[in-house]
């Protein structure tokens, strides 16, 4: 079995029973380098016209080549042959700030660089390429056997990975990463490229990038301009190199045509890129979880802290400014797990996942070898699930007592403490740890509201108290408590008031003094005993269970990957998304959120304008833009009603990391840029419903536009391929 897994799976993957064939495929996230007959077909039956060998080859130049990893997180787009890139703004927007100056806000107004002196180098910016990809599968499963214990077995996969690595890029510049596939079961190498000297090109205001802010995230319909201009530099060879005013603009194996033709209902679309995480094969066990204890323990965190926040930014501009980002990040993490649970509900997928697992169940009844080896995965499953679903309060919770700031300020000085209480500590080595202290506390007291943040603790508390019962609390919690039954507002009260630690100068006097004796100190605050008394109690009663759990729930699932990939051998199976290079295709697509409401494909710059007109600072524009519109100066860009579009949705199965994916039509040039989710489909990271799931994209149209007629830098235009 161990030897002949990597052929199981190829056969699994390129073969599939009559019934599958009946119902071609609508979903998945695709590793270009096996892309089956049967999916392939599929393509083609919806429109496609290009060949696999012009997605993906190692032999010439192909889309591959066109398309990176940004900044480890997100991907990018070339589209010259002069290395120019294109990201989503959201990826790029730290990148952008970090290069303000006093005088320079490029961020918040746009930044457009006239020529490539102008063009701004980003510090520690890379984009990586993917060269080549090999299944090593049996070269990994052959240094294994089934007597190993988990971290045995992880360590030998570590340095074997390290090994098959080293051998395949050994003398060149090349990168080497191995990754794993269906939860361990088959490995991929991975050989890649990456460049150092990436600079910025152009990037719209904050105003365009990022138009609808958290009004518009995880919505639809859209009409945002999320996109920047980067440049990838290579040295005189053409390969990565460390920024140098010598380097020149690197000549990419391959670019992306650009497409002014649009599209239309029913188009075939297809999205490159290196989707972030998904988990389709989970079971129901996982997906109960996720829905009914996971998502809705932390979206009630999440929406007492908006409530917090939102009460003070309405009272205090000085705090609006400041937390504002802090709020939209929390407000985006609600909405995205609350239209999980919303798309999970809708689709039932606990009852889908049920009957999935009666007839994988059944089968096993059916064969003595399968029922053997996997007759109770399935029990183990639910089981550890059900522990986890037990534990999971305590960890969301304490976790929102320790996140509230002066609390998650406090842990720092555990570092401190450990420094000057080790039996090596020199005045320099504790000079030196008080010193990081002071940065940390400098950085913490310009962005403290200490008014608030006392509000947001007492919420938490009276919250725990609510949710858990405090019957049930960490020791030092109850301690503290004492005196202060439910009463979370004037136990916090008292807890600030007794503390040094949220006073910028006491603190600083502190540190200022600071010798081995000022521990006495520093033990004796109430905000720092409590830190470490839920910090002790955590990790004796929640990490060590929880790691446990976490290590058993992995091998299970790893087995039950396997047996699904053996038993329910007429499914079709693609790996779960972990940051590697993958395609998903799909068509421009409609939808129905809900009962007697349709939503369009597409958005167009009339939107903007309507949305510009109401009080709602998130839809506030740029004049330019305003007179852009009125006068219709749209050049080249409107489509043939005189329109000029900014979004349009399709039904392409995407994941965080797909922003800023190229997003080509039938004929492979690019028509749009991806850039994030409709609210009612975030539930595709763990299942994909073809009726609700849409992947909301960039016209193309819009950011050429943007670039030509609003940011008068139409000298780019002049590298790019154009196709009318």
């Amino acid at each position: 079995m161990r030897l002949r897994l990597s052929v199981l799976l190829f056969f699994l993957v390129c073969f599939s029973s009559n019934s599958v064939l009946a119902e071609p495929p609508v979903e998945g996230m695709w590793l270009p380098m096996l892309l089956d007959q049967l999916t392939l077909s599929d393509m083609q039956a919806n429109g496609m016209k290009f060949s696999a060998d012009e997605i993906y080859s190692e032999n010439h130049a192909s889309m591959k080549d066109a398309v990176c990893l940004f900044a480890n997180n997100c991907t990018g787009t070339v589209i010259s042959d002069e290395g120019l890139l294109l990201t989503n703004h959201h990826c790029a927007g730290g990148r952008i700030n970090s290069l303000r100056t006093d005088s320079q806000d490029y961020l918040t107004n746009g930044f457009w660089a006239m020529n490539h002196a102008e063009e701004k180098p980003c510090a520690g910016l890379t984009v990586t390429f993917i060269i080549s990809m090999e299944d090593i599968t049996s070269k990994i499963l052959s240094v294994l056997n089934n007597q190993m214990e988990e971290w045995q077995r992880n360590l030998k996969i570590d340095s074997m990975s390290v090994v098959v690595a080293r051998e395949k890029i050994s003398g060149t510049h090349y990168g080497a990463q191995v990754k794993p596939f269906y939860s361990g079961n088959q490995f991929i190498l991975f050989v890649t490229e990456t460049f150092r000297d990436v600079r910025l090109v152009g990037t719209p205001p904050l105003s365009i990038g990022n138009f609808g802010g958290e009004t518009d995230d995880w919505s639809w319909p859209r009409q945002t301009g999320d996109f920047a201009v980067f440049r990838i530099y290579a040295d005189k060879n053409n390969a990565p190199a460390d920024y140098s005013v010598d380097n020149a603009p690197f000549k990419p194996r391959y670019s992306f045509p650009v497409s002014l033709s649009g599209v239309k209902e029913g188009d075939f679309t297809m999205v490159l890129g290196f989707p972030g995480r998904s988990n389709e094969y989970a079971s129901s066990y996982a997906i109960e979880f996720t829905q009914n204890v996971f998502n809705e323990n932390r979206n009630n965190v999440n929406e007492k802290i908006m409530e917090v926040w939102s009460d003070e930014m309405e009272s205090n501009d000085t705090f609006r400014k400041q937390y504002l980002p802090k709020y939209n990040g929390v407000a985006s993490a609600l909405k995205k797990s609350s239209g999980e649970v919303y798309g999970l509900k809708k689709a039932d997928v606990i009852t889908w996942k049920e009957r999935y697992e009666q007839d994988f169940s059944n089968r096993l009844a059916t064969n003595v070898s399968w029922n053997k080896k996997y007759n109770t995965l399935l029990p183990d499953l639910k089981a550890s699930y059900d522990s986890l679903g037990k534990l999971q309060p305590y960890i969301t919770y304490n976790d929102a007592l320790l996140n509230t700031e002066l609390l998650t300020f406090a842990s720092t000085f555990e570092k401190l403490e450990t420094a000057a209480q080790s039996k090596d500590a020199t005045e320099a080595s504790i000079q030196t740890a008080v010193d990081d202290e002071r940065n940390s506390a400098i950085k913490f007291f310009k962005g403290y509201a200490r008014e608030a943040d006392l509000d947001l603790f007492a919420a938490m508390t009276t919250l725990y108290g609510n949710e858990i019962g405090f019957e049930k609390a960490p020791l030092a919690l109850q301690e503290a408590m004492a005196t202060f039954p439910g009463d979370g507002q004037a136990f916090a009260q008292k807890l600030f008031e007794a503390s040094f630690l949220d006073d910028e100068k006491k603190v600083m006097s502190f540190l200022e003094k600071f010798k081995k004796g000022s521990l006495k100190k520093l033990a004796k605050d109430p905000v720092y005993q409590l830190v470490q008394g839920i910090n002790a109690y955590n990790e004796r009663f929640i990490d060590l269970p929880f790691e446990g759990l976490r290590n058993n729930i992995s091998i299970l699932n790893r087995k039950y990957m396997a047996a699904q990939l053996e038993v329910m051998n007429d499914h079709r199976f693609y790996p779960d998304a972990n940051l590697s290079f993958r395609i998903a295709y799909g068509k421009v697509e409609s939808y129905q959120p809900r009962n007697g409401v349709t939503y369009n494909y597409f958005t167009t710059l009339d939107g903007v304008i309507e949305k510009s007109e109401t009080a709602n600072r998130e839809y506030k524009i740029p004049d330019r833009l305003h007179l852009l519109y009125h006068t219709k100066d749209f050049g080249n860009y409107a489509d043939s009603s005189g329109k000029l579009r900014t979004c349009f949705i399709a039904s392409n199965h995407t994941s965080g990391g797909n922003s800023g994916s190229p997003v080509v039509n039938a004929s492979g040039n690019l028509t749009g840029l991806n850039f994030d989710r409709v609210w009612e489909g975030t539930m595709s990271d763990l299942y994909f419903d073809p009726e609700q799931c849409r992947n909301i994209s960039l016209d193309i149209r819009y950011a050429l536009f943007i670039i030509d007629k609003y940011a008068g830098a139409g000298y780019l235009l002049q590298e790019l391929n154009i196709i009318h």
